[in-house]
């Protein structure tokens, strides 16, 4: 048996086949073979993924831009609908759609264009310019490098270049913007008669009351109510050694070391030239240029009034050449080269990099600096015991949500372990509640099928920073149909309100045909008591004009001369008016200034550029493969 195992494994094809696992195993590992792939990604777009964390950051900055702008009125958890999310996820997509479209067409963000942005970010500046130190310190307080920053800001300019390029190709000619004028400065001439709500009720009868009932009894539920228990911990509660040894600071400290080194600093200011057209004969020319400025320097003109007079760095130049302190790793590898390699109060010769020639001034050095153990060993108490204090509670959360699996069906052990009281809930519907109800996260776990129809615990809900629940139904009333004795009134005032605006609507239908048909808005008037108003030279924002009337005016095609355009607008309370449009008086565009004139060519181009923006991006969309992991998105 061994023996004719061994023939057959050692023949031509068995070979093959050992050659062929031993590539694939060496290519992807041997794990391969028996652990499959864990894709996180929310949205593919070609090739590109867009990861959970990158949605879950923006549709985080998304929500908190939401709840600023509407001062804290906003409902959070309108904010949770899925539709909501998707919009976000779709925005990301777009924005990677048109990264691509850059990549390919070659468009380009330069270093220097970066670091212009980034010297105007207000957070970064101290008295109006840009500090390296405010910089640094912001950068640390978002967990960020200096490198990933600038990666940022990069990509989100070029997610705007193309946009940009896009907007500027279309033309608003004059005559465009007079044609706007005209429309935009529009004035009608109107008479209106207001015809209010019918002074006699209809009446309801007792059968209509309930065949309504039954036919609309899905509409007339109790809504379905859970109340919970639930456990509460969070970091605060938990107990743990509030003075740490020296021992354990000082090694914190070596860790930790670059965070308390200040590196050298250089004090800069430059002049461009640029090379343009960007062939041998314009690098020539610059380079030319560049020397003939430095000349003038050596021979003693001033550094800053030269750069204001000749430097091409439109983000500097006002500020005669000023680029603030700059630390290694932050500049272009030959400038910074140069620079390093200066003496404070030189002048360094032209210098070479993707922008131009740059004449580099070393106003000031700040020597490296290293904070001692001693300067830090508060600052680093603080940072243990806060850090430590997140590990114990961690390493609690965990014991806790594993005790809480692994008997789903009591809270009483998790409760145990984590020290703490079951509490109870009141009642609450999917609309949410009060105290922990009104968290979007609760209402959510809380009508899972897990916790709802399974029974069993959640898993744990955070509620804020260090901040967990865990809760599971203590009681639950299921939505049931209302007796009609309850609702029958609620049912009438309904049949009324909507038997009232029947009436009101088939009365000013009636009336606005007779309008059409010879008859008079005066008339209509006498006959029903009412009064009719004038309203001449109406804008489309007229203040004396109820706004519906103005809109249907306004979408009214013009009258023939003699023959006014009659219509009906509803308004509140059953209420409907009836207008007749007079004449047309289209604005006069001799009237607008220049600047006025600018404005509106400059609105006529924001709204091509966006829509021709949105076109290349609904092409950009047909020729992609766009996947969508909506599942992914919490």
């Amino acid at each position: 048996m061994l023996q004719s195992l061994r023939d057959k494994t050692s023949g031509l094809i068995a070979k093959i086949v050992l050659g062929a696992l031993i590539f694939v195993f060496s290519f992807f590992g041997i794990e391969s073979y028996f652990m499959g792939r864990n894709e996180t990604w929310v949205a593919k777009v070609d090739k590109t993924e867009i990861s959970a964390e990158q949605f879950t950051e923006r549709f985080r900055m998304y929500r908190e831009n939401m709840l600023q702008r509407f001062g804290g009125q906003l409902d959070p958890a309108m904010l949770e609908r899925p539709e909501i999310k998707r919009q976000v996820l779709d925005a990301l997509v777009d924005e990677q759609l048109l990264l691509n479209a850059n990549e390919k067409l070659g468009v380009v963000i330069t270093d220097e264009r970066v670091r212009e942005l980034i010297r105007t970010i207000p957070q970064f500046q101290v008295d109006g310019k840009f500090d390296e130190n405010a910089y640094r310190g912001t950068l640390v307080g978002i967990n960020k490098s200096p490198l990933q920053f600038q990666e940022e800001r990069r990509e989100a300019m070029a997610a705007g270049e193309l946009r940009s390029l896009i907007g500027s190709t279309g033309i608003v000619t004059p005559r465009d913007v007079d044609a706007h004028i005209r429309l935009r400065d529009q004035t009608r001439d109107l008479r209106t008669l207001t015809i209010p709500k019918p002074a006699e009720a209809p009446k309801i009868e007792d059968a209509e009351v309930e065949n309504f009932y039954k036919s609309h009894a899905s509409e007339y539920m109790t809504a379905e109510q859970v109340s919970l228990d639930y456990i509460e911990f969070d970091a605060k509660s938990v107990k743990i050694d509030e003075v740490p040894d020296e021992s354990t600071l000082r090694e914190r400290y070596e860790k930790e070391k670059s965070r308390y080194l200040t590196p050298e600093q250089r004090l800069v200011s430059h002049i461009l030239i640029t090379a343009k057209g960007g062939d041998a004969e314009a690098q020539k020319a610059a380079l030319t240029k560049a020397q003939q400025v430095l000349k003038g320097i050596r021979d003693g003109k001033d550094f800053a009034a030269t750069a204001k007079e000749s430097s091409e760095d439109l983000g500097s130049k006002a500020q005669g050449g000023d680029l603030g302190w700059i630390e290694s790793g932050v500049a272009d590898p030959a400038f910074e080269s140069a620079l390093f390699a200066m003496k404070k109060g030189e002048v360094s010769e032209p210098v070479l990099s993707g922008e131009g020639y740059h004449l580099i001034q070393l106003r000031d050095v700040r020597e490296r600096k290293e904070k001692t153990f001693d300067e830090v060993k508060a600052e680093l108490a603080k940072s243990y015991l806060d850090t430590e204090r997140e590990r114990v509670f961690s390493e609690l959360a965990g014991k806790v949500a594993d005790e809480s699996l692994s008997d789903p069906g009591s809270l009483a052990p998790a409760a145990k372990i984590a020290g703490v009281e079951i509490q109870k809930s009141s009642l609450f519907a999917r609309t949410g509640g009060e105290g922990i109800a009104a968290n979007p996260a609760v209402i959510k776990a809380a009508f899972s099928d897990n916790v709802l129809v399974q029974g069993n615990n959640s898993d744990l809900i955070d509620v804020g920073p260090d901040h967990k629940l865990i809760v599971r139904i203590a009681e639950h009333k299921r939505s049931e149909q209302r007796p009609l004795d309850e609702v029958r009134e609620e049912v009438r005032a309904r049949l009324l309100r909507d038997a009232t605006a029947k009436q009101a609507r088939e009365r000013a239908d009636a009336l606005l045909e007779r309008l059409r048909k010879g008859e008079t808005l005066e008339a209509i008037a006498t006959e029903l008591k009412l009064s009719v108003v004038a309203a001449k030279g109406t804008g489309r924002s007229a203040a004396n004009v109820d706004s519906r009337i103005t809109e249907a005016a306004f979408k009214s095609p013009r009258p023939a001369e003699g023959k006014p355009e009659h219509g009906s607008v509803a308004l509140v309370d059953d209420a409907y008016a009836l207008f007749a449009l007079d004449h047309v008086t289209d604005g006069d565009p001799t009237k607008v200034d220049d600047a006025g004139r600018e404005a509106v060519r400059s609105q006529l181009q924001g709204s091509n550029a966006a829509l021709a923006t949105s076109n290349f991006v609904a092409a950009l969309r047909k020729s992609a493969k766009i996947q969508i992991a909506e599942e992914r998105m919490q």
